[in-house]
This record gives C-alpha cells, structure tokens and sequence, in this order.
C-alpha cells in the first residue's frame, strides 16, 4: 500500500476515533464535574505508569523482528510468543507490586483503590491490542488497523455514556466502561492474533526473549521520560493548586491531543514506508524525506500558531460553562503536540538503527526538564505554566532528538 492510500485510511480511522470523544466532550463536561474529571485525569496516569511495566515495551520488538533480513514464519511467530510470555509474567509481578502499595497510590492519587486492579486489567488488554494493530500496521493491512480501532473508541465512548448518564455512576463509570471494552477487544485481538497464525506461545526460546527484552527494556526510560512529560503535570497541578484545576487541563489536553492523533495517523502510514526506504539506502530518496520533512515542520508550527488566535472563540462551543479555563491554554498546549509531531518524523531512525538507548537518555533529559520547569511555572503563573513547561520540553525532546538522528537521515 502506498504510503498516501495508507496515511488516508489510518488518517480516517483516526479522525473517526479522536470524532467520537471530541463530539462527546460537550456532553460529558455537562455531566461530570472538575474533579470527577480530575480522579479520571489521575487514573490515567497511573495507566501510563503501568503501560511502562506492563510487556515492558517489547512490541516495538515484534514490529522491528519483521524487517530483518533472515526472518520467516515460524520465526515470526515463536517471536511474538515470546513477546506475550514478557507480558504475563510482567503483568503478575505487576499485580503482586499493586497489591501491595494499592491504598498508598490510591490516597496518592486520590482515586479510590478498586480502580488500581481495574488498571492491571486495561493495561494488559491494551498490550495484546497493540501487538494485534502493529501486526497489522507492518504488513500495510491499514482498513483492519482502522476497523479495530475504531470499534475500540466507539464501543468505550458509547458505553461511558450509557453508565454516566443512564447509570449516573459518575467518573466511575468512565473508568468501568475503559476496563469493560479493553478487556473485550483484548479478546477479540488476542484470537484475531493466533487465527492468522502470529503467535506461538508454547515454545520457549530464550533467545528471542532476550532480544526483545535487549529492545524493550532500554525504552523504559524512554517512556518514563514521556511519562513524565505527559503525567507529572496532572501531579504537580493536583498538590499546587487542586483537583478541579486538573479536570480542567485534563480537557484541554484532550482537545490538543486531537492534533497528536492525527500526526498517529501519519506515522502509522510512515513507519514501515520509511523502513523500507532505509532499508533500500537510496541517497536521492532520502534527500528528498529530509526535504518534505521540512516542509512539513513549517506547516505544523503554521497551524498551532492560529489555535492561540482561534481558541478563546471556540471554547465555549465545545466545552461547559466550569471549563471556559481551557482557553487560556489551549494554544501553548497545542503548540507542545506540533514539536510532539516533529519528533515523531526523527524518532523513527533511531527505532530503525534498534539505537532506543539514545532515546531513553534524550526523553528523561526533557522529563526531568519538565518536572523542573512545572514546579517554577505553576507555582508562578498556575495552569498556563503547566502548559509552557509541557511545551518547552516536547521541544527539547524534538531538538535532542534531531541531533541524535541526523546521522541516520
């Protein structure tokens, strides 16, 4: 599949998937409070958390294995067994980890401690979808790719609805309805994997987990870095300012996050049409990446300077009355998610060269950046500061990032 008949299918299955929220929004900001959004702002850190320990980032792994130039079928499959043998047993020593500490996340993040265990069961759901997706994504299959992802959104929005406002449970009911789909997509994902016979998990090859731990296992600070750029925010507002302050940039964090789903959509498209071009090693073509890649950073940096211009126009539209705040830092947030953009077009020449480890140096650099930025902004400008120090250090990440990739370009 060419990468623009694919880029057009994963970029319609991600405008349907990031439609299906954004159209919900102004529904669901009438039915919960600040705070109610605040504890699901929360819980979603603790599952970014999670998403580092959970499989221990070994899709990546299962993706790049089908480049190589020695692989086959049988190989393919005993790899991504082994890929799923990381994951459960991550997961139960996850579980164990929870178990224990559960009451003091829960007083942590201020949600209640039922929701920890509720987080274990997304999170490996979410790992098994991903595998199933990035299988799909390697081999060009972009309408399954955007059928399954689709059906993940529509499923979870439609049922969030249904136990907030029929059920009035409230973020509860965000929260049950996230586990409830997850867990059912993961099954579905799980047997779609082993009926196009993908997985081998009764062979034990340790080998092939050591190599997909030798690529997984150096990313961890990589996303603990974008952890933290991501998370650490929601912290730093809930023990500076309060709960409802978190609900209110957890919106419009959502809101810009419309323009990383879409840069999602691209990349999705890109990555194995970049792939295949390195791998290839033609000079002309890869003059020609570096010069549309260019282009394409002027572009987006275009656009997220007219959100700071059109933001404070839409934001009663969109949002209810006890959110009007988000106007304020909208602009700064989604001029964050364009560097987050620009860094998604060089990341994937060090994912191409297995070179994570400079990854995971150039990401905790911007995190603890980020942390350092966060603590002086909020407690001088509050909400708008989280939002420029996010900004800062996506940029730091992108410029990092740009420098440790050049010599790949």
């Amino acid at each position: 599949m060419s990468l623009l008949k694919g880029a057009s299918v994963y970029f319609g299955a991600n405008i349907l998937s990031s439609l299906i929220p954004f159209l919900l929004l102004p529904i669901l900001t009438r039915y919960l409070s600040p705070s109610e959004y605040g504890q699901i702002a929360m819980f979603q850190t603790l599952l970014s958390a999670l998403g580092v320990l959970v499989g221990l980032n070994v899709i990546g792994a299962a993706s790049r294995k089908y480049y190589d130039d020695d692989i086959n079928e049988t190989i393919l499959k005993q790899f991504n067994g082994s890929c799923i043998q990381i994951l459960v047993v991550s997961n139960i020593l996850s579980y164990i980890l929870l178990t224990i500490f559960k009451n003091t996340i829960s007083e942590y993040l201020g949600i209640p401690s039922d929701w920890v265990f509720s987080a274990i069961l997304i999170s490996a759901s979410t790992f098994i979808v991903s595998m199933r997706l990035s299988q799909w994504q390697i081999r060009g299959n972009a309408k399954l790719f955007g059928f399954l992802q689709v059906t993940n959104t529509l499923v979870n929005s439609l049922l969030s609805l249904l136990l907030i406002i029929v059920f009035v449970q409230g973020a509860k009911g965000r929260v049950d309805a996230q586990a409830i789909t997850s867990f059912i997509i993961g099954m579905i994902a799980f047997s779609s994997l082993y009926k196009d016979k993908l997985l081998d998990i009764k062979s034990f090859k340790i080998k092939f987990i050591k190599e997909a731990l030798s690529f997984g296992v150096p990313l961890i600070p990589h996303h603990v870095g974008g952890l933290i750029i991501l998370s650490a925010s929601r912290i730093v507002i809930n023990e500076k300012l309060s709960l409802t302050d978190v609900g209110v940039y957890m919106v419009a964090f959502q809101l810009s996050s419309t323009m990383s789903i879409l840069f999602d959509a691209l990349n999705k498209a890109y990555v194995p049409w970049l792939f295949e071009r390195l791998k290839n090693n033609n000079e002309i073509e890869k003059k020609n990446i570096y010069k549309y890649t260019h282009i394409y950073y002027v572009i987006l940096l275009l656009f997220s300077a007219a959100v700071f211009m059109i933001g404070p126009y839409i934001i009663p539209i969109l949002v209810g009355e006890k959110y009007f705040g988000v106007s304020n830092i909208l602009g700064w947030l989604c001029l964050g998610q364009a560097f987050g953009g620009m860094y998604l077009m060089v990341t994937n020449y060090l994912f191409y060269a297995k070179d994570t480890k400079k990854l995971a140096l150039i990401t905790m650099i911007a995190g603890f950046i980020n942390i350092a930025l966060l603590t002086l902004c909020v407690s001088h400008f509050g909400l708008i500061g989280a939002a420029i120090a996010f900004t800062f250090s996506k940029l730091i990440q992108f410029m990092l990032t740009y420098i440790m990739a050049f010599k790949y370009t």
